[in-house]
């Protein structure tokens, strides 16, 4: 029973490390990302040389949906693993059904603000440019937006993984407390 408490607390740093890499990496890819005066402009054509934050903003994708994916892992081993239950008192709490989807919708929309503003961060050629041959920017605090949406995802999914397991071992206890009376 111990060596479970323990894996779950090394799994759950896990998730949690990787929340932070993929935070600090956003932060990077904001202070690293191209700015108003990298752009080069030569009659309607533009030039726009790429930057860091593309690398680091792969980081943050990968690490976040690594660490999205484990704690997934988790939710799904602690509400399906044991005994078959089919008591309608032992249903996954509403709380971790709430938290594990504002996990999934704040996965979706970072991933998707990140997807986009890696892409403008790649050096963007005369008359290439990153659509229609035009030179876009990734505004200010796009990855910032992102970085907020990696922890409210970390968090999320890391609180439906505590409340899973707390109601998993709370059933266990209930199933000892009968066999015993």
């Amino acid at each position: 029973m111990e060596k479970r408490q323990y894996g779950f607390a090394l799994i759950l740093s896990i998730v949690v490390s990787l929340g932070v890499v993929s935070f600090l990496s956003c932060i990077a890819a904001e202070l690293k990302r191209t700015k108003k005066e990298d752009l080069k402009l030569d009659g309607k054509l533009c030039y726009l040389p790429g930057s860091h934050a593309f690398g680091f903003g792969i980081a943050a994708l990968v690490c976040l949906a690594v660490a999205q994916i484990i704690g997934n892992l988790i939710i799904c081993w602690n509400s399906y693993s044991g005994e078959n239950r089919n008591d309608s008192k032992t249903r996954r709490p509403r709380i971790a059904a709430i938290l594990l989807l504002i996990s999934w919708l704040s996965f979706g929309i970072a991933a998707i603000l990140m997807g986009v503003a890696m892409s403008m961060s790649r050096r963007q050629p005369y008359g290439k440019g990153w659509l229609d041959g035009e030179c876009y920017l990734v505004k200010d605090g796009t990855y910032i937006g992102s970085a907020i949406l990696v922890l409210v995802t970390i968090g999320s999914t890391l609180g439906s993984a505590i409340l899973t397991k707390r109601i998993n071992q709370a059933d266990k206890g209930k199933r000892v407390h009968a066999q015993v009376a």
